[in-house]
């Protein structure tokens, strides 16, 4: 479930997993897979010197916000439009609501999102630039904190809302977390590895149309 995240230059923004099948994380109209954001983490954290240069994450952006979908109507089953529609109609919300965790091996379905995102949206680079001091970092031009961005750092360590099932992490998780708390970055300074400290709220932004 994404959760509202506060930005510098935005207010509260959506970020997160919406399918416990899939491993895609959207950021308001931008959506990228977890391997992705978790790989590029990892270079900028062993970059050297004194400045970090800018990454970019391959994703979508789907412009429209009726073509994006409406998550609550697809998790309740009643409501399939758009994008989201489509991803809930082949992976629907579990049954039994004790089944809804993110799964682990989420990555595996990403040939079948990219099928089902393809009728709605462009390809993208999404831009990845810590500020010289690396107090803020902009993602597809939404400015965070380095505390917040942090918070999207610990959602996605953690699968986010509702976490990983039996608390298994994907490898690229891992070595994302490996290499983030031993990097020397000022940006990943104080990066705890517990997991997100405080849970932001269910903001009223979440997709829908």
């Amino acid at each position: 479930m994404p959760l509202a995240f506060r930005t510098l230059s935005h207010g509260d923004v959506a970020f997160g997993f919406f399918n416990i099948e899939s491993d895609m994380l959207l950021l308001e109209k931008y959506f990228f897979f977890s391997t992705v954001f978790c790989r590029r983490l990892s270079r900028y954290a062993g970059q050297p010197g004194s400045q970090l240069s800018p990454v970019f994450l391959p994703g979508y952006v789907i412009d429209q916000p009726e073509d994006i979908g409406d998550l609550m109507g697809a998790i309740h089953g009643v409501r399939y439009t758009g994008f989201i529609g489509d991803v809930y109609r082949r992976f629907p919300f579990p049954d039994d609501p004790r089944r809804f965790k993110q799964n682990p091996r989420c990555a595996d379905t990403q040939g079948t999102m990219k099928a089902l995102i393809s009728p709605y949206a462009r390809p993208v680079n999404i831009p990845l630039i810590a500020a010289a001091d690396e107090l803020e970092i902009t993602l597809g031009g939404y400015r965070f904190s380095r505390p917040v961005f942090q918070q999207l750092i610990q959602y996605v360590w953690k699968g986010g809302y509702p976490r990983w099932k039996d608390n298994l992490q994907p490898d690229h998780v891992r070595a994302m977390k490996a290499s983030l708390l031993q990097s020397l970055r000022h940006l990943f300074g104080g990066l705890d590895p517990g997991g997100v400290s405080r849970i932001p709220h269910m903001g009223s932004n979440l997709p829908k149309t």
